[in-house]
């Protein structure tokens, strides 16, 4: 059983039942920011993004954010000029019940598209979330934001840097519709060390960039998600970014951004592999990352996953699919682990079926392919498709 996560000194947060769907289950997540603390956040690439992205995005712009409003069971999206006054309307609930400015508080829903957020009971709900903040409630909180997920999922570091014990805890949600460019899933992260907006900023693009721009469960971005960090500031003196201090601080963070994104494909809707996707030697970074997520999104090699079945010409075909020019594939060689099925463009002589077999057949494994045209190497996660990914989102409205 994991580990309850630590207080973040600088956040509060309290989960409660707003009875959005018909579910006995918190499902409204309030997270109270001290004052002075850095905020920042990225969002969904997908054009039909959702109305709380949309006032999120406009209230960050602004700065000095001192609340977070997150619900699960319906997503606000596609909903219009409505949506945007329900998005608005819970910030107006959230301002008047901690006194702040609604400009300082950041919305975001997760949940089925298309149907109106029944704002009310969000407001009615707000009075107990505020009387039930409490620092120690990150699991709760992990748990009211969770959809189609099977479990929560946290992560949380402790670091010693000049003397101060600092903190970082973080949650995320996401089993399905995931996929990079955000991808549905929402992530929180929380530190107590003093961080410079502008420093930031630049901090959780890096953070993302390395994590959750690197999943992929089944190739859709959704409408809704959304990586917030937070800085509150409350622990130790500001670091500057060009310190050791701030080395050990952002490879912590970057790893708790690398294990929720982790645990988001090893929960991806049906999964049972866990499959690292590793393109080594290319001609660019950009050219691995494509060719990796082409493995990794392949219909025909998830399946394949799924029925611990090594047949390497889907593979083949996804390299070939990628879009590599002038690709030599005569020079590509294809592992799975230490176990070689690609050789000079063909079978490797030294490749068995049983061997492959048992690659297959384990929970995780590694996709390594080798190019051998350029320096560049790049890796993604992805998990296999089953019988139950079907059945969950043919049945997720009912």
């Amino acid at each position: 059983m994991a580990q309850p996560l630590p207080p973040v000194p600088g956040i509060r947060l309290s989960a409660v039942p707003a009875r959005i769907k018909d579910w006995q289950r918190d499902d409204l997540l309030l997270i109270e920011i001290a004052e002075g603390a850095s905020v920042s956040a990225t969002f969904t690439q997908n054009a039909f993004c959702a109305a709380p992205v949309l006032v999120a995005k406009a209230h960050i712009r602004q700065g000095d954010i001192r609340a977070l409003l997150i619900n699960a069971g319906n997503a606000n999206a596609a909903t219009g000029e409505r949506g945007l006054k329900t998005a608005q309307q819970s910030c107006e609930g959230v301002a008047e019940e901690l006194s702040i400015q609604a400009r300082q508080v950041l919305p975001f829903s997760t949940g089925v598209i298309g149907e109106h957020l029944p704002v009310q009971k969000i407001l009615d709900a707000l009075p107990g979330a505020v009387d039930n903040l409490q620092a120690d409630a990150w699991d709760t909180a992990a748990r009211a934001i969770m959809t189609t997920d099977t479990r929560p999922k946290t992560a949380s570091r402790t670091l010693d840097i000049a003397g101060e014990t600092i903190t970082i805890a973080g949650i995320a949600k996401g089993a399905g519709m995931i996929q990079p460019n955000m991808a549905t899933m929402l992530a929180y992260v929380a530190t107590d060390a003093r961080i410079a907006q502008p420093v930031l900023d630049n901090l959780v693009k890096e953070a993302v960039s390395a994590s959750f721009n690197r999943i992929s469960v089944d190739g859709d971005t959704s409408t809704n998600d959304a990586c917030v960090l937070i800085a509150s500031g409350a622990t130790g003196g500001a670091i500057a970014p060009d310190s050791e201090a701030y080395a050990q601080l952002k490879a912590a963070l970057i790893d708790v951004h690398i294990e929720l994104a982790q645990a988001i494909v090893k929960d991806g809707e049906g999964a049972t592999k866990f499959v690292t996707v590793q393109v080594n030697n290319a001609a660019s970074s950009e050219e691995a990352l494509r060719m990796a997520f082409e493995i990794g999104e392949s219909p025909l090699v998830k399946t394949a996953l799924y029925a611990s079945d090594p047949n390497w010409g889907r593979l083949v075909m996804a390299i070939g699919n990628a879009g590599a020019e002038n690709l030599d594939t005569s020079k590509i060689s294809v592992f799975l682990d230490e176990v070689q099925i690609v050789e000079a463009g063909g079978r490797a002589e030294s490749y068995t079926e049983e061997a492959g077999q048992k690659v297959f057949e384990q929970s995780a494994f590694t996709i390594t392919v080798d190019l051998q045209r350029g320096d560049a190497s790049e890796h993604i996660w992805t998990c296999d498709f089953s019988h139950e990914y079907v059945t969950i989102n043919a049945e997720y409205r009912t």
